[in-house]
């Protein structure tokens, strides 16, 4: 057995601030001494967490514009993650919606891979695609490209000695995808950075998010502007302005907030729309540790989270007629803001580390570092991760 377990942490890039993101910050307060490899990083838009990592980049982030268009390089990130030298580690883990997966363990090394998705752009192109300004030729090559991603993909994932799935519906992409088994752990809520007002709900919808078109944030604002209700917008993104062009006088823009703002919007809201397909979703649950409901879209991670009459409601058809008729049927629900902030704990950051040490315990039990991971359980027992 091995006591000084040599760990390294693998991201994609770290240049955004999302639920994945997320996740690595919570590996890093697991593992604060390992090291976190990821093809480029834009320091501007780190989580707090991460400001005092040891962050390594690859060549990438020399090209010249990486930072602004970092999506028409797709090309050059397996090229980019399989340059990554980690030969010193015993224990690489991956938090991967793209490449990582693809980071070239040491033989006897094992890899445990955080999947918040397999590869979009390989497997789901023209969602991808959806909303970038390209040449017509531009994206033809690029959809010429994505069978040789599929198989790079499918290659490496054979590597990997432990795929984790953010969600039912990932976990089925991944058998879908690379034909394996996965393990289900939710992504870490950070619960304990929200709380119920004692003020009464105000008369508002909210949605909270980037915006961008394949999180069809256009349900949310055509619904309202047809029942004339009041709807905030909290984030920015390349679909604001058109967001904007049909909106209504009910609907207000109100950009990226602070998160102190964004949590006090939170805890005041009639509910929190959800109108996206996404993997999993963080932002309902956050809204939910403020006890607050959720009106969602029936399909994706929602399904894993919302349970109709206790923390939200569905509905059923991804279009703004489906969605206002639930906001009208919404009005004869009552809603106990502590049993929703109770089942939201079920997810929160210590829940998410306890379930993900078992896993890498589990992973490793057949080879050195059992005792490394025993003692990082141990410390965890005793300690409730903040993100």
């Amino acid at each position: 057995m091995n006591p000084n377990l040599r760990v390294a942490i693998v991201h994609d890039y770290l240049n955004q601030m999302g639920g994945a993101e997320r996740v690595v910050a919570v590996l890093h307060r697991l593992f604060p001494s390992a090291p976190i490899y990821t093809t480029i990083v834009d320091r501007e838009r780190l989580l707090a967490e991460l400001q005092d990592a040891d962050i390594r980049t690859t060549w990438m982030q020399r090209i010249p514009g990486i930072l602004k268009r970092f999506k028409q390089f797709f090309w050059l990130y397996p090229l980019a993650v399989r340059s990554i030298n980690l030969s010193d580690y015993d224990l690489v883990i991956s938090s991967s919606s793209a490449y990582a997966i693809g980071a070239p363990v040491k033989t006897g090394a094992v890899h445990v891979c955080y999947c918040h998705t397999p590869m979009r752009f390989a497997w789901d192109f023209s969602a991808y695609m959806e909303g970038m300004r390209l040449p017509a030729l531009l994206k033809g090559l690029a959809k010429g490209l994505t069978l040789l991603l599929r198989i790079w993909d499918r290659t490496v994932a054979r590597d990997v000695d432990l795929l984790i799935a953010n969600s039912s519906v990932v976990r089925e992409r991944v058998q879908a995808c690379y034909g394996r088994e996965s393990k289900l752990v939710y992504p870490p809520v950070d619960v304990s950075r929200f709380s119920v007002s004692s003020l009464p709900s105000e008369d508002y919808y909210l949605v909270v998010s980037r915006l961008v078109s394949y999180k069809r944030i256009d349900l949310a604002v055509k619904a309202c502007s047809e029942l004339g209700v009041p709807l905030l917008v909290v984030g920015d993104g390349p679909d604001g302005d058109r967001l904007q062009s049909f909106a209504g006088g009910t609907v207000k823009f109100l950009g990226r907030l602070p998160d102190e703002q964004v949590v006090q919007y939170m805890q005041r809201c009639r509910a929190l729309l959800f109108p996206g397909l996404e993997d999993f979703g963080i932002t309902p649950l956050e809204a939910n540790a403020c006890g607050r409901p959720v009106i969602a879209y029936r399909g994706g991670g929602a399904l894993d989270t919302i349970v109709p009459g206790l923390n939200g409601v569905f509905f059923d058809h991804q279009d703004a007629g489906s969605l206002a008729d639930t906001l009208r049927a919404f009005e004869g629900y009552s809603w106990d803001p502590e049993a929703i902030r109770e089942h939201a704990m079920q997810y929160d950051g210590s829940v998410f580390a306890e379930s993900l040490l078992r896993s890498i315990r589990q992973a490793l039990s057949k080879k050195d570092g059992l005792e490394a991971v025993d003692a990082e359980l141990k410390r965890e027992r005793a300690y409730e991760v903040k993100l």
